[in-house]
Order: C-alpha cells, then sequence, then structure tokens
C-alpha cells in the first residue's frame, strides 16, 4: 500500500490540497487500487448487470468484509466517489494522511460526529460527486456472519438528494484477504455490480422498505454463490 503512494506522493499531494482537485485524486486512487489488487495476485472479476453514467452522483452500497472492498470499489467504479469510512483508518501511515484529506471520517460512537458526516456528505454530494457507504457500519466480528443489518445512513442521503442506490457484491473479499491475520490467498476476486434502485417512490417515512430491500439483493447473491 505505502510503496505507490510515496512514488505518487507530489501529485497526491496537489491534488488532495483543493476539493476541485478531487476528480484527479480520484484517477490516481484507482491506478493505486489497481497496483495493490494485481501486485497481492488477485484476479478481478468483475459483471455488471448496471452501468452507473459517468456526470451522474450515486449511491454506492456493498458488503463489507476485508480492506480489499475499497480496492474493489475503486477498481470497479469509474464515477468519482467519496468514502464515509471509519476514523481509526487515518493512524494507518502514510495511507491514513490521505485517507483524512479525501473521505469523510466517522466516530460512530459520537452522535455528533454521524450528524457531521450526514452534512460533509450534502455537500459532496451537491459538488457532483457519488458517495461510498458500507451500511453495515463496519465489518462484522463473526467472520461467519454472511451480511450484517443495514444502518439508515446511506438510505436517508439517496432519499434526500433522489438519487439512485447502487449496489455492489463482493463474493470473494473475505476469503481471499480477511481482517484475520495470516490468512487467504491469492486467486480471483469476483464482484458485480447489480441493477439500480431509484429512490423517487421513497420518503423517510419508507426508507426501512428500501433499506431491506437492498439488503436483500445483496444477501442473496451472497448465499446464491455459497
Amino acid at each position: 500500500m505505502g510503496v505507490p503512494i510515496i512514488l505518487m506522493f507530489p501529485l497526491l499531494l496537489l491534488f488532495t490540497s483543493k476539493e476541485k482537485f478531487y476528480p484527479q485524486f480520484f484517477v490516481l486512487a484507482r491506478f493505486w487500487a489497481r497496483i495493490i489488487i494485481y501486485g497481492m495476485g488477485f484476479r478481478p472479476i468483475v459483471k455488471r448487470e448496471a452501468e452507473p453514467q459517468l456526470g451522474s452522483s450515486y449511491m454506492f452500497v456493498a458488503n463489507h468484509t476485508s480492506m480489499m472492498d475499497i480496492m474493489m470499489m475503486l477498481h470497479m467504479v469509474k464515477n468519482p466517489f467519496v468514502f464515509v469510512g471509519k476514523k481509526e483508518l487515518a493512524k494507518i501511515p502514510i495511507f491514513g494522511f490521505f485517507y483524512k484529506r479525501t473521505c469523510i471520517l466517522v466516530d460512530r460512537k459520537n452522535i455528533r460526529s454521524r450528524k457531521e458526516v450526514f452534512n460533509q456528505a450534502q455537500r459532496r454530494l451537491n459538488q457532483g460527486v457519488s458517495i461510498c457507504i458500507f451500511p453495515e457500519g463496519g465489518v462484522p466480528d463473526d467472520e461467519t456472519t454472511i451480511l450484517d443489518p443495514f444502518k439508515d445512513g446511506a438510505f436517508r442521503l439517496a432519499i434526500d438528494h433522489k438519487i439512485a442506490i447502487v449496489p455492489l457484491v463482493f463474493y470473494d473479499n473475505k476469503k481471499r484477504f480477511s481482517y484475520t491475520f495470516f490468512s487467504g490467498s491469492p486467486g480471483r476476486m469476483r464482484a458485480k455490480i447489480l441493477p439500480f434502485f431509484s429512490t423517487q417512490p421513497y420518503s423517510h417515512e419508507n426508507k426501512a422498505q428500501l433499506k431491506e430491500k437492498v439488503r436483500q439483493v445483496i444477501l442473496d447473491e451472497l448465499t446464491s454463490e455459497k
């Protein structure tokens, strides 16, 4: 992770200096992600049942089991998006420096922090940038868990801004590179972009229905591939 960041450091520093340079930073981030994926011996296989249109904003959501989820998201999606991620990752040397300059950080134990995340996400959506949230709220502690219940944040934002929700599924990331040290192996890393969910028919009153529909399609994909 660190070597390509060091090599690209001057450009990364420039493109993270102002939010208006974020699209340029995103191109470098995608390049960095591919170096990591292929350099670790993984072979990404991506299927697309729908294709996000460049120039449009979306809410990207996916199951979360591995650090490789971030890399695969960058590999798969061409639309510039901002991650909403946990504050603790900012402590990682080198990576953390750029992570906190480009992502929306959340301290899940702090109610004020969660409200600030919502405000920052609204600002970035207003700039035409998409948002990526792992709606489980973190990686399940129990690795036998297929998919944790979803939290409301991604769906609330998508409904407020009337942007489509794009579900993504990562089938092999936990098997290839889980949070358990000394586990995993090189090999294929399958993923899929599922059909979009329009938020036009939804309001906050029936947000839970949308949330469960999105979760169910991701869960169905994961269980059908076991």
